[in-house]
């Protein structure tokens, strides 16, 4: 891990809902009254156990729909990890078909085709955790290169390819697999962590996390993993990356200030030749997730803890970032969003994580915006 990771972890875990309670005002303003056009569904629930969270999402398409995470988060004994799939009319837990001990959380997926997902997280028997879906069920993927102390935060995959990223020996680690059932481990050569990759192709792609004390990228190009010039922001680090094509990414993260407390977002953006920083609406605002409909539009999923109760989003054309917000729920719950997925075809955003009350139990949650495109797409089958 980096020489701060544990600070950087308390920001990424399910347990940093109670941290961070200063308030920030936030330094935009508020839409009167949301676009008619985009509009929140009412929020729905995997329903998993008891201190149930969901980490990661993935759209194959609106009906082909794989989230992960965690049940029981604070029982180290009974806590195991989760996958729920949506098949367009309801949730369904899934399993793992051949491991006995099972995963004690998992933290990402990716699909590379409705046939072909992976999830990726720890086991229980202290090991990386990573298991290949078919489309009904998982199976857990043993890579003998992998050992006790590797860290796994994110997985991305394309046909014939898999990349899972992390730390080891507190260098950020990248692990391949291809077709042919071969893996490869990468060690970048300098200290640091990745938390969120994603892939272009099975030669292309992004990975980006922290090094120390300052956002990390990491480029894959002709089928080699190198770190990447991002601009220096001392206190940065970088949580998810979408890629929108090859002159077309958003990364989102935040910046911590000097006492180590208070944080702020970070978004970066990707114009095909280098990394620069965009600015966000400021306030008491958490950045988790990026998604976005490959038309230059994207989605961050978090939580505005000056208002916490509401599910809460960042829209981003390129110029402009509006806050996107939920009803408002019970005044002593705070809902965590901590990833978006856009359902290809659908013009919906889809957005997984945990809803936490007064008393600190967490109830995993799903929440659903309509776009302008799936407003206008509606319109038109009316006429």
């Amino acid at each position: 891990m980096t020489s701060r990771l544990p600070r950087r972890a308390l920001a990424l875990c399910a347990g940093s809902v109670l941290l961070f309670s200063t308030p920030v005002l936030a330094a935009y303003a508020e839409p009167v009254r949301p676009p008619a056009a985009e509009a929140w569904q009412a929020p729905t629930s995997a329903r998993l156990t008891r201190d149930g969270s969901l980490s990661d999402v993935v759209g194959v398409s609106a009906t082909d729909v794989w989230a992960v995470g965690q049940q029981s988060v604070w029982d180290i004994w009974q806590s195991r990890g989760a996958i729920t799939h949506w098949d367009g009319a309801r949730w369904t837990e899934i399993g793992i078909r051949n491991d006995p001990t099972g995963a004690g959380l998992l933290r990402s997926v990716a699909a590379a085709s409705s046939t072909e997902m992976w999830a990726a997280g720890e086991g229980h028997d202290s090991l990386p955790y990573l298991a290949r879906g078919d489309g009904t069920a998982f199976d857990r993927v043993t890579v003998d290169k992998l050992r006790v102390g590797d860290w796994l935060g994110g997985v991305a995959a394309v046909p014939d390819r898999v990349v899972a990223v992390g730390r080891r020996d507190k260098q950020p680690l990248v692990v391949t697999g291809a077709g042919d059932g071969k893996w490869k481990i990468t060690q970048l050569k300098q200290e640091g962590t990745l938390y969120g990759v994603a892939l272009s192709g099975k030669s292309g792609g992004w990975a980006v996390g922290d090094a120390e004390d300052r956002p990390l990228i990491a480029r894959l190009s002709d089928g080699r993993w190198k770190t990447f010039q991002a601009p220096d922001i001392p206190g940065g680090y970088l949580r998810d990356i979408h890629l929108d094509g090859p002159k077309r990414a958003l990364a989102v993260g935040g910046v911590y200030d000097d006492s180590g407390s208070g944080i702020t977002p970070l978004v970066l953006s990707w114009n095909g030749k280098k990394w620069h920083r965009v600015s966000p609406p400021r306030g008491d605002v958490r950045l988790y997730g990026v998604t976005g409909d490959g038309k230059g539009r994207f989605w961050i999923s978090g939580v505005d803890l000056n208002r916490p109760g509401e599910a809460f989003l960042l829209h981003y054309d390129g110029h402009t970032f509006t806050a996107r917000r939920g009803a408002a729920g019970a005044a002593a719950q705070t809902v965590r969003l901590q990833s978006a997925a856009y359902l290809p075809g659908s013009g919906t955003v889809l957005t997984v994580g945990h809803v936490v009350d007064a008393a600190g139990r967490y109830t995993d949650v799903i929440e659903r915006l309509d776009t302008a495109e799936r407003h206008g797409a509606s319109e038109h089958d009316k006429s």
